[in-house]
């Protein structure tokens, strides 16, 4: 096996899982992320709570850009409103060869990144429920599933991840898998975030599948037009939400609870933008926009 010089950008929940990852499958990782997290590591090393147990992984965290200089590959998981400010950042700084990997929630950073960087960048889709249990300690809730769009380093890159027991795919369908999450994210987050509770204590209450299936069929409307064929079983890929993650909240939840900015404007903001360019009408997701934005304020 090659060893990599692995940096993750932004080291959140989803960073802290993969870097752990890779981490213990022997690749040098290293990551960037905030001072509570950087001293949490450098004293103790970052705790990965897995079903499984806790355990240690020792890794490198700095909260400087410059560790990006000469990784080969670069795991961003920032948040989506960061993406132009963390491109510009690293941008000097990649080496020719380096791989840049976005790993975030939303649509269109990936090319948003790489018109700032001028290189490709790879849009991997992320299926995982994970939090920040405290400064350096990264819980993993489930799944942990990635898809990779077909590309000269596709393969490479999913049996990277895969090796280390991430499971991984390549597939033709990637961006459909790509808005199919993003309308799972339109649908979940704004209502667990709005309410605090988490997905199965909001389905138990009257009115809200109906509510859940007016957001979705927006945001299949604004797909549509937008020349995105979503799967036929959409409908039972978001309820299915609510019904199988038990206990757990939306990372919208989490951002409000923690006084954080949201991803909403990439969420249900990114529907009515849509929407306002197609002349489609969505007044809920608008509605679920708008009160986030108003929550997230105070």
């Amino acid at each position: 096996m090659v060893q990599e010089k692995i940096v993750v950008m932004g080291a959140g929940a989803v960073g802290c899982y993969y870097g752990a990852l890779l981490a213990l499958n022997g690749h040098q990782v290293t990551l960037i992320g905030r001072p509570g997290l950087v001293e949490a590591v450098a004293n103790k090393g970052l705790l990965l709570e897995r079903q499984s147990g806790i355990e240690t992984v020792a890794l490198a965290a700095s909260e400087s850009v410059e560790a990006v200089a000469d990784a080969s590959i670069v795991l961003l998981t920032v948040k989506s409103g960061d993406t132009e400010s963390a491109g510009r950042a690293i941008s000097p700084l990649l080496a020719s060869n380096s791989i840049v990997l976005s790993m975030q929630n939303g649509i269109g950073n990936a090319e948003r990144l790489a018109v700032i960087l001028g290189r490709p960048v790879v849009p991997v889709v992320v299926y995982i429920a994970a939090e920040m249990a405290g400064p350096g300690h990264m819980r993993h809730r489930g799944r942990g599933e990635l898809v990779f769009p077909e590309g000269p380093d596709s393969s490479r890159l999913a049996s990277l991840f895969n090796d280390a027991g991430a499971p991984a795919t390549v597939s033709n369908t990637a961006e459909t898998a790509m808005w199919t999450k993003f309308v799972v994210n339109c649908c979940v987050n704004a209502l667990s975030a709005l309410t605090n509770q988490t997905y199965d204590q909001i389905a138990m209450h009257e009115g809200a599948e109906q509510l859940v299936k007016d957001t979705m069929h927006e945001c299949v409307a604004v797909a549509s037009a937008s020349g995105v064929s979503l799967p036929g079983n959409i409908w039972e890929i978001v309820w299915n939400v609510f019904s199988s993650m038990v206990g757990q909240r939306s990372s919208t939840a989490q951002d409000l609870t923690r006084g954080r900015k949201t991803e909403i404007d990439h969420f249900n903001g990114e529907i009515v933008r849509l929407a306002q360019r197609f002349e489609i009408d969505v007044p809920v997701n608008n509605a679920l926009w708008t009160m986030v934005r108003i929550a997230e304020s105070k």
